[in-house]
Order: C-alpha cells, then structure tokens, then sequence
C-alpha cells in the first residue's frame, strides 16, 4: 500500500465529523479556512458556526456592516482576517453575482486570500489538481521525507510545494487534501505523536533517525517589541464614558477602545497626569484616577508583547457624547478590552 492509499483509508477511519465537510459550497469552505488560519478547530468551530448563523450566503455578509462582522470575529484575533472577509464577501456578492471563482489562479485574486486558501476552495469544490500546504503538511512532509528546508523561507515553500503537489491523485483531490491536513492535526502533532499507532513508521526517515522533534525546522522568528498602553477608563456622572475607534493602520484597525496613552515603560500615576489632561475631553473635571490592575497585563501578538494598565477616571461631568455603559457590549473591541469590560461590570 503505497503513501496516498495509506493515508485515505487512515482518513476514512479517523476523520472528525465537521460541518463544512459535509458542504462543497465554495462560500461555506471559504468561510472555513479564514476562520481556521492559525487558529485551532475547537476554538474557530464556534466562530463558524455563529457566522453561518448571522451570514447564510454571502450576499448577507456583504450586506452587515464592517463593525457588525468585527464584533462577530471579536476574540478570534488577527482581525485583518475579518476586515479581508468582509470584503471578499463585497467583491464577490457585487461584482460577481455571488459566484465565486472556480479555479486556483481566480481565487488568488480575492482579498485575503493566499496559496493555501486558493488550494483548499479549488481542490475541495471543484476537484482542481492543486496541493495544499499548511503547518500540518509542513509537518508530515518534513517528517517523512526528511526535509530540513525551513518552512518559513522562501526556498522551503517551494520545496514542500513541490513535494506536496507530485503526490497528489489523478481523483478525490479534495479528500486527499483533507486528508493530510487531518493526519497532521490528529496523528502526526507538533508535540508527543503517536508514532505507534502511525501506519507511516517503517518508511518515515524523521522516525527512523530520532529527529521527530526536529522537524520541520523553522528560522527563528524577528525580535518581539514590548509596547506599554494605558487605557483610560472614563466613568461619568451620567452612566457613560468614551471609546475611540482606531483608524490606523494595525492589528486592532477600525475596532474601539478606551482613549490610550502609549509610553515607553510602565508608568506611575505620576508620571501619567499631565499625558491623561492633553487625552480626555477638555473641561472635563476629574474627580479620581485609581489604577484598576495592579500588575500589568501582557497580553501576547505575533510581534508585539503588549503590558496594559487600565486607569479608572471618575468625574462629575456629564459626557453629551458619551456611550452608555449598558451599550458598549454593542461595539467590536480587542478581546483584552473585552475581558476587562466584562470583568469590571460584573
């Protein structure tokens, strides 16, 4: 039994039983794979659920707004996924009738969409002869074939592209594909895999050399910048307080938060005064400022490693422009903002 009947009837008997699995609707398959991007299956199957829920077609995702699609992404991270979703769904509903493209070179040309996307939507609805390489194909490529090309260079998306398209069947493309993306999330994992239970043992070279753990190699990743924000939580007389939309460019664009005060270290009350007056509303009479969390809360990105600090500003006035507090769950946030507001109202 050669590498693809192997790993078919390994995925006949052990595949999870998920709902756009059991759909060919390219926009239902799309829908998926944006979600799932370096996200797993148990914390995105939500995610997919509700928007199939909110969303049936793709003429009503067109159709919601963008902060509307934001609040339903919040948590999920990533959010540039969300705003490259929405308009995706534009493109598609507006411009081509609610049809999505057939082929892998016509999916490329969507928003958000890139190699590994294209792949999935061509090969699984329209059995297109196109691989698909994500983290788990790199996995179980590397390991059985003993390839050492880092994955995140250039010559090594090459390399596995290469490898991962010669092995393709002349039928099921679709299958096959999901196939090895199973494999590699269920049985052959990043950490501790069951290689007894592994129908590949005898001819893998990363089990045969005791280099499981090694493979696939990965440069080492750019240097993590440490930002220090300081959210100012307004609370007013009047039951309101502020939010702003960030309009710059970034991981959190278009979604709202409290006014921030950006530093370059972690501040004291002290040193915060005079950065907090040139923030708030002008006129605006303070009553209080108390620190909500005593040690900062680091919350971790792909590039950055936030420390926040969320400030407690009581005041007298009155804010004509102010949000209600009983409506701010209304608006898309970070899910570190979500948390808080969740907390701090309870």
């Amino acid at each position: 039994m050669n590498f693809n009947s192997k790993l078919t009837y390994w995925y006949s008997v052990h595949k999870r039983d998920l709902p756009w699995r059991a759909s060919k609707d390219p926009y239902k398959i799309w829908l998926s794979e944006i979600i799932l991007q370096q996200t797993q299956i148990q914390q995105g199957m939500p995610y997919y659920l509700n928007f199939i829920e909110h969303y049936p077609s793709v003429f009503d995702l067109a159709n919601a707004s963008e902060d509307e699609v934001l609040k339903d992404w919040q948590g999920l991270g990533y959010y540039s996924r969300a705003r490259n979703l929405h308009k995706t769904a534009i493109f598609v509903a507006k411009k081509l009738n609610g049809i999505f493209p057939e082929s892998y070179k016509d999916l490329l040309a969507l928003k958000g969409v890139g190699d590994y996307t294209a792949s999935a939507i061509a090969s699984i609805c329209f059995e297109e002869k196109t691989a698909v390489v994500d983290g788990n194909v790199y996995r179980v490529l590397s390991r059985f074939f003993g390839i050492d090309f880092p994955i995140n260079t250039t010559q090594g998306i090459k390399e596995f592209k290469t490898v991962a398209t010669s092995l393709l069947p002349n039928k099921n493309i679709g299958d096959y594909n999901q196939a090895i993306m199973e494999f590699g999330a269920q049985q052959c994992k990043p950490k501790s895999p069951d290689c007894s239970k592994c129908p590949f043992t005898m001819d893998c070279v990363a089990f045969n050399t005791g280099r499981i753990l090694e493979l696939p190699v990965k440069l080492r990743k750019i240097k993590v910048k440490k930002k220090y924000f300081n959210f100012l939580v307004v609370q007013s007389k009047d039951q309101k307080t502020i939010l702003e939309q960030r309009i710059s460019n970034g991981i959190w664009q278009n979604l709202y938060q409290f006014p921030l005060v950006e530093t370059s270290k972690s501040e004291t009350i002290f040193d915060l005064n005079q950065k907090i007056e040139k923030k708030i509303i002008k006129n605006l009479v303070i009553d209080s400022i108390s620190l909500h969390n005593k040690k900062d809360i680091v919350h971790k990105l792909s590039h950055q490693e936030l420390h926040i600090k969320f400030w407690i500003i009581q005041t007298s006035s009155t804010l004509k422009n102010g949000i209600k507090w009983s409506k701010i769950s209304k608006f898309a946030v970070p899910v570190v903002i979500d948390r808080f507001i969740k907390e701090f109202q309870s």
